[in-house]
């Protein structure tokens, strides 16, 4: 007989895991409040991060963190008056960015990054949407030299360790590769391995037609009326009560929420991000999605038009937005490309579900029966949702997952 399984989430990391469920045999039905990828993974920043294996990490030196405090900055920015309830998320994630603890920590996320273009390139491919990707990569260009050659001595280090590609650029490969962009870089790096998304929300609805040509459905629903039913799980849906053998949360930021309904408890914070698309002057063109690294700003030209989206801010959930970043960040853009008007009607806004050991959260629930996580994927939740579904669905079908997932077990926060 069958089994049924239910995905609650519907982002990237839901729609692949339920992609690779209903691959292995399972009847699944993938449930969200909204449409597949109308959330966090609308509004990223359109990369499949090959380079990204280490995790971002909170600033160790004094200098860099006062300079933070003074919340003036695009790449971080705080809500003074909701910062005490984040000082403990806050504390251990700055502990677990200790250079020797950071290191341990990249060797252990480094498995899932290097699968990540593989498993893209599978759904990719079988959702016949590769008239949405390139695979260029991308670069990041730098003001000062001292930043440049630091970021060059850590790159070394990823090819040497982790097989990462990547070009050093000077000032004049720089205007070669952008030539409507004017500034005074010191160089740069092009990430040679990376691939980029020209619609991220369309690579998921790709995603979501794939996942229903393969037999299954979607419905909404809401994860507050998930609850334990006999030996599995039932919810609430719009076409009525739903059943099934295996549950699978896949949440993103309001992960923390519902597990803390079943009894658990995860330290799982949100970093809030904002982007806008600008139509541009003239002729000019952007061909490369680029980072302006010692200013925390990216610009990629997509089909909606060239995204600026912004660094972290640290704020509850649910805060109103407060888009100072963007306003901050397109200032500092238009000095150095020609961007014209902006083309949406207000601010993007999303959360970035972050655990302060900068690993998600893959595995089978420590105290229920076939309820599975999978969340906290922090920055590279497009990245890494293909591979995070295939390897989760193996463990949940009892197959032999093809990395090992022990790092990113749920029993590390919740024994």
């Amino acid at each position: 007989m069958t089994k049924n399984a239910i995905v609650l989430g519907a982002g990237i990391v839901g729609v692949s895991t339920a992609i690779h469920l209903q691959r292995r045999g399972r009847q699944v039905t993938l449930i969200d409040r909204k449409d597949p990828g109308s959330e966090t993974s609308f509004g990223n920043a359109g990369l499949i991060q090959r380079e990204g294996v280490a995790p971002y990490g909170f600033p160790q030196q004094l200098g860099l963190l006062l300079r933070y405090a003074l919340n003036n900055r695009i790449d971080a920015h705080y809500h003074l008056r909701t910062l005490p309830s984040q000082i403990a998320f806050l504390a251990r994630y700055w502990w677990n960015s200790d250079a020797r603890r950071h290191a341990i920590i990249t060797r252990a996320y480094a498995p899932l990054i290097e699968n990540s273009i593989v498993e893209h390139k599978d759904l990719i491919e079988a959702s016949q949407a590769e008239g949405l990707i390139r695979k260029d990569g991308w670069m990041k260009i730098f003001r000062t030299e001292a930043k440049r050659d630091g970021a060059l001595a850590e790159a070394a280090l990823w090819q040497n360790e982790f097989g990462v590609e990547y070009d050093s650029l000077t000032p004049a490969d720089i205007a070669r590769m952008e030539p409507h962009m004017t500034g005074d870089f010191a160089g740069g790096i092009h990430w040679r391995d990376p691939w980029s998304v020209l619609d991220p929300h369309a690579l998921t609805s790709a995603y979501r037609r794939y996942f229903e040509s393969l037999g299954g459905r979607f419905v909404t629903g809401d994860a507050a009326s998930l609850g334990p039913f006999g030996s599995g799980w039932k919810i609430m849906t719009a076409e009525g009560p739903l059943e099934a053998e295996d549950a699978v949360l896949a949440l993103g930021p309001w992960a923390a929420v519902a597990t803390r309904r079943l009894g658990y408890s995860f330290p799982l914070g949100v970093k809030r991000g904002y982007h806008m698309h600008y139509a541009t002057e003239g002729n000019a063109v952007l061909n490369n999605w680029t980072l302006d690294a010692e200013r925390g700003y990216l610009l990629a030209p997509m089909n909606r038009g060239i995204r600026l989206t912004t660094g972290a801010e640290f704020a509850t959930l649910d805060a109103p937005k407060t888009p100072v970043q963007l306003d901050r960040a397109e200032a500092v853009a238009r000095t150095i490309f020609p961007l014209g008007g902006r083309l949406d009607p207000e601010p993007w806004m999303g959360a970035r579900p972050c655990t302060p050991d900068m690993m998600p959260i893959i595995g089978k629930a420590p105290r229920h029966q076939g309820l599975w996580f999978a969340f906290g994927h922090a920055h590279h939740g497009l990245t890494l949702g293909p591979v995070t579904g295939r390897v989760l669905a193996e463990v949940i079908t009892g197959e032999t997952p093809f990395i090992d997932i022990a790092a990113y077990s749920p029993q590390r926060f919740n024994p």
